[in-house]
């Protein structure tokens, strides 16, 4: 009971009262052992799946960095960092030791990787930062080009014509299918 006053009030002091009441309120199955709603909901119980390492005495250690001599308790953090198991600081340091490993924690994939897949000082690995590239550069291609205006292709033009006889404007799109051309009154 006391361990639900306390979870209470963490959560009115980082205000996200539903999702934290709903990931952390815990309830006990059939054998007695806790387990929270959202390992209910991914079917984790009595009937197999991951426990913690406290012999099934129902305890849950609080949430601590990954690094290795890093014992920061990762309650009160922001919930970022609970999610991934890295505190702040080694989720910004350019050189992490985790599992007898130099590594570094990639800010795209939320994940510690080692250092050879990271350009220089970069924070994210080069997997992630190609495929980031690639997209800016699907969706503006032109904007390397001296004297090009950005966001826009040097050949695009205004589709709109000038009125004809009749006062109508005539436009034609390209790429719409079915249509040649359309006329606004």
């Amino acid at each position: 009971m006391e361990r639900e006053r306390a979870l209470f009030e963490r959560v009115r002091k980082n205000s996200t009262v539903e999702e934290e009441v709903e990931n952390e309120v815990e309830e006990e199955d059939e054998s007695g052992v806790s387990i929270t709603e959202e390992e209910k909901k991914k079917g984790v119980g009595s009937s197999g799946g991951r426990r913690g390492s406290s012999g099934g005495s129902g305890g849950v250690s609080p949430p601590s960095c990954q690094a290795e001599r890093c014992g920061a308790d990762l309650t009160d953090a922001k919930r970022y960092h609970r999610r991934h198991k890295v505190c702040e600081f080694h989720s910004k340091a350019p050189v992490v030791v985790v599992a007898g490993l130099r590594q570094r924690f990639c800010q795209q994939c939320s994940r510690f990787h080692d250092l050879a897949e990271f350009d220089e000082s970069k924070r994210s690995c080069r997997r992630r930062l190609a495929g980031h590239n690639e997209r800016r550069r699907k969706s503006n291609p032109e904007a390397s080009n001296e004297g090009s205006t950005k966001g826009h292709h040097p050949k695009e033009t205004t589709h709109c014509r000038l009125a004809n006889e009749r006062e109508r404007i005539q436009m034609n799109l390209p790429g719409s299918s079915g249509y040649k051309s359309f006329n606004i009154r």
